[in-house]
C-alpha cells in the first residue's frame, strides 16, 4: 500500500509502522507485567499463606487504581501528549513490578499492585490516542489489533517460560526479571517517538495520507478540559453502551489473567509448568482472534460496509463466542476444556480490538484522550470486579464452576449492550460544537 505515491509523486515514508511496532512492544511489556502474578499465583499463595479471597484481593487491588485514574489519565493526556506521559507511565510501572519481588506479606503485595495500576493506566487511552494521530480510518482497526495482539503475545510465549521461572527459581524473579526489562524500554521509547505533525522521519505524502481528508486536530497541540466536557462524554447514549459492553470484554479477559492459571491447578489438578503451557494456549487463541477481528473489520469499512455491520457486528459475535466458556463445566476432558477456553478467548480478542477502533470512530477527534479515558475506566471495572468476584465465588462454592458461569453471563450482557443501547453509530459531536449549537 505504501508504495503507492503521492499527488505531488513523493513516494510514503513509513514511519506510522516503525511508531507501532513500538507501541507493541511496549503494550506486550504492560501485560507480563500486570498478569505476571497469574503465573507465580499457586506458588505465591502458599508462600505468603494467601485464602481465595485474599487472592482475589491481590488480583483485583491492581484495577483499582488503573481504574480510578482513566478519568485524570484523559487529562494528562490533553495536557502532556504521549511522548513525555509514556515515558514516566513506563518508568513507575517497571520499577514497582521489580519492587513485587521484595513483597513479604498480604500487606505489602497491596501496595506495591495498586502503584502497578496507577502507572499502567495510561497505556491504552495513550495507544488510542497514538493510533489516531499516526493512522487513517482505513487502516486503524488493522493497527489496533496489531497493539492488541502484543497485549497476548507475552502473555502467550513467555507464560511457559515464567513459570519454568518461577519452578526453578520461586516466584519473586519474574517480577524482578520484567521490571528490569520494562525501564529498557522506556528508554526506547523517550528516545524515537514523535508526533507526525513534528515531521521528523514523515515526509508530505505520508503525512497527507495520515490526515486522510479528515477534520483531524493537531496531534501535538495540548489543551485543557473541564468538568462539563468529562461530563458530556459520560451521558451521551451510544458511548454509554460502549463502555457497558468493553466492561464485559474486560471482565472475560482479566478471568483469563489472573485466574485461568489457578483453574488448571486446582480445578483439573495440573502441575505449575504443565499449566503454565496449556495457558498459553488461549492467549495464542486470542492473537488470531485480534488479527481477525482487526483485518476483518477494516475490510468491511474497504468494500463500503457501515459502522454498524463492520464494527459492532465482530464485537458481538466476539462476545457470544466468549459466552461458550460456561461449557468447560460440562466437559472432564482436559484437551476439550482448553479448547473451549481457546475459543472464548479468540472471541474476547475479536470484541476488544474492534472495540478500540469503534471508539476512534465514534468519539470526537479532538477528544479521543478523553473518551478513551473514560472507556477505559468504565471497562476496567471489570478488572476490579471480575477476579474478586471469582475468587469469593471460590471461596463459598468450593469450585470454578459458578465462577464459569459468571463470566459467561457478563459477556452476554455486553451483547445485549451493543445490541440495545449503542444504537446507530456514528461520531459524536465535539463538546465544543455543541456549546456552539447552544449559544
Amino acid at each position: 500500500m505504501d508504495k503507492i505515491k503521492g499527488v505531488t509523486g513523493e513516494k510514503r515514508t513509513r514511519k506510522r509502522f516503525f511508531i507501532l511496532f513500538v507501541v507493541c512492544i511496549i503494550t506486550c511489556l504492560n501485560y507480563l507485567d500486570r498478569a505476571n502474578i497469574a503465573v507465580a499465583g499457586t506458588s505465591l499463595q502458599q508462600d505468603l499463606q494467601l485464602d481465595p479471597v485474599m487472592m482475589g484481593l491481590v488480583f483485583s487491588t491492581f484495577g483499582w487504581t488503573y481504574t480510578i485514574m482513566q478519568i485524570p489519565t484523559g487529562w494528562f493526556i490533553e495536557r502532556l501528549g504521549p511522548h513525555i506521559l509514556y515515558t514516566f507511565a513506563i518508568v513507575g510501572w517497571s520499577l514497582f513490578t521489580g519492587l513485587t519481588s521484595l513483597a513479604m506479606n498480604f500487606a505489602m503485595l497491596i501496595a506495591f499492585r495498586l502503584a502497578l495500576g496507577f502507572f499502567e493506566a495510561p497505556a491504552f487511552p495513550l495507544n488510542a490516542r497514538i493510533i489516531s494521530d499516526w493512522f487513517p480510518q482505513r487502516e486503524r482497526a488493522q493497527a489496533i489489533s496489531y497493539y492488541t495482539a502484543a497485549e497476548y503475545i507475552g502473555l502467550a510465549f513467555f507464560t511457559p517460560f515464567l513459570a519454568w521461572i518461577v519452578q526453578s527459581f520461586g516466584w519473586r524473579m519474574i517480577f524482578l526479571g520484567t521490571g528490569i526489562l520494562g525501564l529498557f524500554i522506556a528508554v526506547i521509547w523517550y528516545v524515537t517517538y514523535n508526533s507526525p505533525h513534528n515531521k521528523k522521519g514523515v515526509n508530505k505524502a505520508e503525512l497527507n495520507y495520515i490526515l486522510d481528508k479528515e477534520n483531524v486536530r493537531q496531534a501535538s497541540c495540548k489543551r485543557s478540559v473541564s468538568f462539563a466536557e468529562f461530563r458530556f462524554f459520560f451521558l451521551k447514549r451510544q458511548l454509554i453502551g460502549l463502555y457497558i459492553g468493553h466492561f464485559a470484554v474486560t471482565s472475560t479477559l482479566f478471568f483469563f489473567m489472573t485466574w485461568f492459571p489457578s483453574y488448571l491447578v486446582a480445578e483439573r489438578g495440573m502441575e505449575i509448568l504443565t499449566a503454565g503451557i496449556f495457558t498459553s494456549l488461549p492467549f495464542i487463541a486470542a492473537i488470531v482472534g485480534v488479527l481477525i477481528g482487526g483485518r476483518g473489520s477494516d475490510a468491511l469499512i474497504n468494500r463500503g460496509y457501515s459502522l454498524d455491520v463492520a464494527r459492532k457486528w465482530p464485537i458481538i459475535g466476539g462476545m457470544l463466542l466468549s459466552s461458550c466458556i460456561v461449557f468447560a463445566n460440562y466437559i472432564d476432558n482436559i484437551n476439550a476444556v482448553v479448547l473451549i477456553m481457546c475459543l472464548a478467548f479468540a472471541g474476547q480478542g475479536v470484541a476488544s480490538t474492534v472495540a478500540w477502533a469503534l471508539l476512534s470512530d465514534i468519539a470526537p477527534k479532538d477528544s479521543i484522550g478523553i473518551v478513551g479515558s473514560i472507556f477505559n475506566f468504565c471497562a476496567n471495572l471489570g478488572g476490579v470486579i471480575s477476579p474478586l468476584a471469582v475468587g469469593i465465588i471460590i471461596k463459598y462454592t468450593g469450585s470454578f464452576e459458578a465462577a464459569l458461569s459468571f463470566i459467561a453471563i457478563v459477556a452476554l450482557i455486553g451483547v445485549v449492550s451493543y445490541l440495545f443501547i449503542i444504537g446507530k453509530t456514528h461520531r459524536i459531536e465535539s463538546f465544543k460544537e455543541v456549546l456552539k449549537n447552544e449559544v
